[in-house]
Formats: structure tokens, sequence, C-alpha cells
């Protein structure tokens, strides 16, 4: 029996209420991802329909988005690590695959998650200064758009694997 989405299941334990929102998106983005790769074919992995980017780079580009903005929701800057991973997203390697793709969303968001349940809700506003220029931001508004990226990327990453799958 198929359940509702995340967001009518209730509220995430441990995550501040003012907090739910980034939670259920960003389970719901997870759910969603799965349920979208169960069956996708490795070969077509880096494959670019009509130049659009990869089924690849998403499942990359989400998890090291989701990094970085938590990151700098921490009040924290890039490490030459994270930084390293930004320049590769999107690269074909060795040893990447789906399945290692998929592990990876999955300890970013349960990362996230644990992240999300020891946020102080005193401190959502509190500025945050985003990359090298220091551009304003708030804890709250890095952590909606760390949800409302990772959705971004999900709706492109299902028209692409349709694109792929079904052409």
């Amino acid at each position: 029996m198929k359940q509702p989405e995340v967001w009518m299941r209730g509220p995430v334990e441990g995550v501040p209420a003012l907090l739910q929102p980034v939670a259920h998106t960003l389970l719901q983005a997870q759910e969603e991802i799965h349920a979208l790769m169960e069956s996708f074919p490795e070969a077509l992995l880096w494959q670019q329909p009509a130049g659009v980017a990869s089924v690849g780079f998403h499942l990359q580009h989400i998890s090291g988005v989701l990094d970085r903005l938590f990151t700098y929701a921490a009040g924290q800057s890039l490490s030459a690590a994270q930084l390293s991973y930004l320049a590769e997203e999107g690269k074909q390697a060795t040893g990447i695959t789906v399945s290692s793709l998929l592990t990876a969303l999955d300890a970013q968001v349960a990362s996230a998650i644990a992240t999300l349940k020891v946020t102080e809700e005193s401190s959502l506003t509190d500025f945050r200064g985003v990359g090298r220029k220091q551009l304003p931001s708030t804890v709250m508004g890095l952590l909606f758009h760390a949800a409302e990226h990772t959705m971004r990327h999900t709706g492109q990453l299902l028209v692409t694997v349709k694109t792929l799958v079904n052409p």
C-alpha cells in the first residue's frame, strides 16, 4: 500500500517545529529518488539527453549541495575536500555506480536530519555568509534553500531518467 507523502505522515521525531518542512522535503526527495532509480541502467548514468545534466551529476550534486549548504548554515567555510567534491560533480569516474550514489545520498540526508535535530530555533535568523564573498543569508535561509534545491534537482532527475529510459 502506497504511503502518503512524507509531510502528511506527521512530524519527524526530534526535528524542531519550524524545521519540519526541511526534514519533510529531504525525506520526500530521498524516497522519490530511490523509487526512480530502482531499475535504472548503469550504462545510462552519464548520458546527457539534449545536453542536459546527467543522472550521475544530479545524484552527486544533491549530496554535495546538502553538504555545502549545511556547512554554511553551521557558520563554517567549505573544506578542501568539499571544494574538490564540487569540482568533480558530473565527471564520470571509476567506481561510481547508482548504488554508490544512492548510498552517499542516504548518508547526506541522514546527516542533514541529524543536524536539524540539534538546530536551535532561536538561531534560525542568525546571519550566515555564503562563499568567499560572504553573501548574506541566515541559518533558516540556507536550510530551506537546501531543501528546495534538493527538490528542484529531484524534479530534473525525474525528467532526465524518464527521457533516457522511455525515449
